[in-house]
């Protein structure tokens, strides 16, 4: 997806003119060995060449720093303008070189998902790392296994599906578990309810996380105003309550945490050129290779930053219109293909939820937002530090 752009042989005979050709910003580098058959090594850093320098120098006496003065025969490097750059080449290349280990080299953890497992008679709502093509509704990432969990305590209040894990198997005789005694299951364990009635109500939890909430406080406002409208104020104060409720849960809750068929975004971040920005599309969860705005370059061109803009993003679908047969519903694809998209959310996640971000996301719905991504472009391209520099010029239309 980001290859390293840049290739030298290591010649340390002549060590200050090698270590001089070396540009001093941060990069991804990759260590070849002179010796066939042995690992490479792969690493990141804010500092080429002072890096190279510790792993290259000759050592001035008996040290247990790392050296690979014997090792390296040459040396091929990216420069990065952002840790989500450097970590996403990082990515590509290690699990290219350790396809068995990268995960523990990298230390990337699977992201956490809320799942509904669709195939299930009566589908279940449960916290998982784990993505598969099991024709479930995967829902997330969120920033952590605790997070999810107290999501789904909370909006699961609010319905009456199932949370055990026991099989069911519709036996009036069974005792039932206590939220069926409090009324807060259906309790198709010992056949409470009809098996249509169950689905209703998974599909009114489907609903309500697709639509980060809309479709049940759309419905508590109607019925709110249809107390007040009756004179029935007591009612009326109930209900509003129970929708500040629903509000404030989704209030709290971060705009990446959305059903993954339908998780669309583009993360915007600096190049390692000053004037140009690098522009990663995710659609359904799954990053795209990168695309490269330079607005030094655009400055000469006849076309506009947002026309060049529309004619690469329009090649990538979107989702379908909610409730078109033609939107999955679920995560598809081989192993391979789910192994990715579990890395990227994963990289997503690590990049989203760091403090401080660096970089900017932009959420897409059912067409790309070209206006919002060029003033993100536009604000990730002023000066880091000192008024006296003058940002880049934007050509016009952007």
């Amino acid at each position: 997806m980001l290859p390293l752009e840049c290739a030298l042989p290591v010649r340390l005979e002549c060590e200050q003119e090698f270590f001089a050709t070396l540009p001093t910003q941060a990069a991804v580098f990759l260590l070849e060995p002179r010796v066939a058959g042995a690992s490479p090594y792969l690493g990141k850093t804010a500092n080429l060449r002072r890096r190279m320098e510790r792993l290259l120098r000759e050592p001035a006496g008996l040290s247990r720093s790392l050296n690979l003065r014997a090792f390296a025969g040459r040396l091929c490097y990216r420069l990065t303008g952002s840790a989500f750059e450097q970590d996403l080449t990082l990515y590509a290349l290690a699990r290219h070189l350790f396809p068995q280990r990268y995960r523990e080299l990298l230390r990337l953890r699977r992201p956490v998902l809320l799942k509904v497992n669709l195939r299930n008679p009566y589908p279940r709502c449960s916290v998982t790392r784990r993505l598969a093509a099991d024709g479930g509704f995967y829902f997330g990432p969120f920033a952590s296994r605790r997070a999810a969990d107290r999501f789904a305590a909370e909006f699961l209040d609010r319905f009456k599906i199932r949370r055990c894990q026991i099989r069911i198997c519709r036996d009036p005789s069974f005792p039932g578990c206590i939220y069926s005694e409090m009324n807060m299951c259906l309790a198709p364990c010992f056949a409470g309810c009809t098996e249509a009635d169950y689905r209703a109500e998974v599909d009114r939890v489907l609903a309500f996380l697709s639509s980060r909430g809309r479709s049940l406080s759309g419905a508590l406002e109607q019925e709110r105003n249809a107390a007040s409208q009756a004179l029935d104020f007591e009612r009326a104060a109930v209900l509003h309550r129970r929708l500040e409720r629903v509000e404030a849960m989704w209030r709290g809750l971060p705009e990446l945490v959305a059903p993954l068929h339908r998780l669309h975004a583009v993360i915007l971040q600096r190049a390692a050129e000053g004037t140009a920005v690098l522009l990663f599309p995710l659609v359904r969860a799954e990053l795209m290779p990168p695309l490269r705005l330079d607005f030094a370059a655009l400055a000469d061109q006849p076309r506009s930053a947002e026309q060049l803009l529309r004619e690469q993003l329009e090649t990538l679908p979107l989702a379908a219109p909610p409730g078109s047969p033609q939107e999955p519903a679920a995560p598809g694809g081989d192993a391979s293909t789910l192994a990715v998209r579990a890395d990227h959310l994963s990289l997503l996640a690590r990049w989203y939820y760091s403090q401080p971000r660096q970089g900017e996301i932009v959420f897409a719905a059912q067409q790309w937002p070209y206006r919002k991504i060029l003033r993100a472009c536009s604000r990730l391209l002023r000066p880091r530090a000192g008024p006296a520099a003058a940002p880049p010029r934007v050509p016009p239309g952007a």
